[in-house]
């Protein structure tokens, strides 16, 4: 297991040698370009309380409940969890009560995060901006909504932030979540280029194990709420991505150990 005494130099053997030729990102949204998870925690709570509703997600419900990817996903996983009767009602009635949490939580969140409440992580923005004017071609490959994304990222790329993302890949795009490898696979064959080509960066083990099944060598970057994930088939993990060059990537893309 990942401990928080990692080494910023941590190298996986078992990976394919890929070619010297780095050609793109594909970066995850939540918790790998910004600690958004606390903003989604309390977003839940606040259309729960909203609603009606007695739930409270705590920290450690909330950590427990990022195992399940999406978050009507979660809302499902949750409520079957405390009202178990709930898988016999009918399958209408459950998507519509579900629908209508997850929609008051989306426009909790997106307030928050509009507040300038969330910003991105350490050296995420410098790293986008070198990859973007050095012609590497950047993606978002995520489950999270696009409603989601444009508000992290208007909120702290611009109102033009989609110019630098040459492919984004969602929920909306991609229905089956992490670690399904639905989202990178999109990702890559929108890219049009060879998986050897690409680097991905993911904060969970949902994230890893859909981009590794994607083929993709990762680069993992966690946070509170995934520090105890297994990340054994992590490239490199990193506490984040200050001082992370475009150099440093090409370097550790270059010399990637054969199997």
């Amino acid at each position: 297991m990942f401990s928080a005494g990692y080494s910023t130099s941590t190298c996986i053997k078992n990976y394919p040698r890929l070619s010297i030729m780095l050609r793109a990102l594909i970066f995850d949204v939540d918790g790998t370009l910004a600690d958004t998870e606390s903003a989604h925690r309390a977003a839940f709570n606040r259309a729960f309380a909203e609603l009606g509703s007695a739930w409270v997600w705590d920290h450690a419900t909330y950590t427990r409940l990022l195992d399940v990817s999406g978050g009507k996903e979660r809302i499902l996983h949750y409520w079957q969890q405390v009202q178990p009767e709930v898988r016999t009602w009918p399958l209408d009635t459950v998507r519509t009560e579900i629908e209508r949490i997850h929609a008051r939580k989306t426009v909790a969140y997106e307030h928050a995060v509009r507040d300038g409440s969330v910003p991105l992580r350490p050296g995420v923005q410098q790293l986008i901006v070198a990859a973007h004017a050095a012609g590497l071609r950047l993606a978002i490959a995520t489950t999270t909504t696009p409603a989601n994304i444009a508000a992290l990222l208007s909120a702290t790329l611009g109102p033009d932030w989609a110019a630098y993302f040459a492919v984004i890949e969602d929920a909306s795009t991609a229905p089956s979540k992490k670690p399904d490898p639905q989202v990178y696979v999109q990702a890559l064959q929108r890219l049009g280029l060879p998986v050897s080509d690409c680097l991905a960066f993911e904060d969970s083990a949902n994230g890893l194990q859909a981009a590794r099944q994607a083929g993709l060598a990762t680069i993992i970057t966690p946070n509170g709420f995934t520090a105890d994930h297994d990340f054994t088939a992590a490239l490199r993990i990193l506490p984040d991505l200050s001082g992370v060059s475009l150099a440093d990537l090409h370097a550790w893309h270059a010399r990637m150990p054969s199997i």
